[in-house]
């Protein structure tokens, strides 16, 4: 069977033919896909996450599907809804767009949330129900968003039950210098654009799921990612004073996330076991969009980001138990 390195790097050389740089980014769609979790990438306008998103689904080689979220968007426009046909005189289920393999939810912070809410079945269930028949949605099934984060008007924050259903929360960051020259000289006509090729498929990845869950992770790891994650919690209990860092920490879908990603990376890295610099690495990334600041906190200059790291340095790490004998 094929290797998580070389898996991964057919996948990126053939990305890298249309998107430049984003290594980190690159890496964590993957893991995702093997982890059979959903994304949401935020970045400012312009920074190519729509089209590292389809790149992506076209060197997959799965069917690939995208939604531009605005607000008059309606569920229906999503799911599908029913259709009468007149030479039958019965109602049809008409399918949306969500019954693809990829779906990129493009802006999805645009349309309010009962549009977004339309998504809450489909990435949990891994199916939609249309006038009241439901109907199983395609293998393999994640959704990709985008979402701006700066304009705030016409827009709609996504509900806490729908983010926390993205295994990952990524941020895209401009590119290097060095990237946006290659990028101008490379892409600087539209005779350039690249055409990308299929070099996995929606069935290769099933089966590589399957080598996925057979990465070791031992007791030791797995109370560690326990206590990562409560540790979210305990600082959302208020001290003596009644004051306190979070409004709410991970929920215990955090800890499947974590749980299911820090193997995925294993495997995708060559390793045969997970340790604690695996669990540190995608915590942040897994984290992020699950832990609510107060305005306290948020007055005292935290983040997200500074909080976690402050956890992971202050949560003890297993240091044996961590490879399988």
């Amino acid at each position: 069977m094929i290797t998580g390195p070389i898996w991964s790097q057919k996948l990126r050389v053939e990305i890298a033919k249309a998107v430049l740089g984003n290594e980190h980014v690159i890496e964590r769609l993957l893991v995702a896909l093997l982890a059979n979790g959903h994304i949401l990438l935020e970045g400012m306008p312009g920074l190519a996450k729509t089209l590292l998103i389809k790149s992506l689904g076209s060197a997959l080689g799965v069917h690939c599907d995208r939604i531009q979220f605005t607000p008059d968007l309606l569920p229906s426009d999503v799911v599908g809804t029913m259709i009468f046909q007149p030479n039958t005189g019965e109602f049809t289920a008409h399918r949306g767009p969500i019954f693809a393999n990829l779906v990129l939810a493009d802006e999805i912070n645009r349309a309010p949330a009962k549009v977004q809410s339309a998504l809450l079945e489909a990435m949990q269930e891994k199916q939609v129900t249309i006038g009241g028949k439901t109907h199983a949605l395609p293998k393999p099934f994640f959704v990709m968003a985008t979402q701006n984060p700066v304009e705030q008007e016409g827009t709609y924050a996504l509900p806490e039950a729908q983010m926390d259903r993205f295994i990952f929360k990524l941020l895209v960051d401009y590119p290097s210098a060095e990237e946006e020259t290659i990028l101008m000289e490379r892409w600087g006509q539209v005779t350039s654009q690249p055409e990308l090729v299929a070099v996995s498929s929606g069935e290769e990845l099933l089966e590589l799921r399957k080598a996925v869950d057979r990465i070791y992770v031992s007791p030791e790891i797995k109370g560690y990612i326990l206590n990562l994650v409560r540790a979210t919690r305990a600082l959302a209990v208020p001290l003596a004073d009644g004051s306190r860092t979070l409004n709410f920490g991970g929920s215990p879908r955090a800890c499947l996330a974590l749980y299911q990603a820090s193997r995925a990376l294993a495997w995708l890295r060559g390793q045969d076991h997970v340790s604690p610099d695996l669990v540190q690495d995608v915590f942040p990334d897994a984290l992020r969009h699950r832990v609510n600041l107060t305005y306290e906190a948020e007055a005292a200059d935290l983040n997200a980001e500074k909080i976690l790291r402050r956890i992971i340095a202050e949560v003890d790490v297993p240091t044996a138990g961590s490879k399988a004998a």
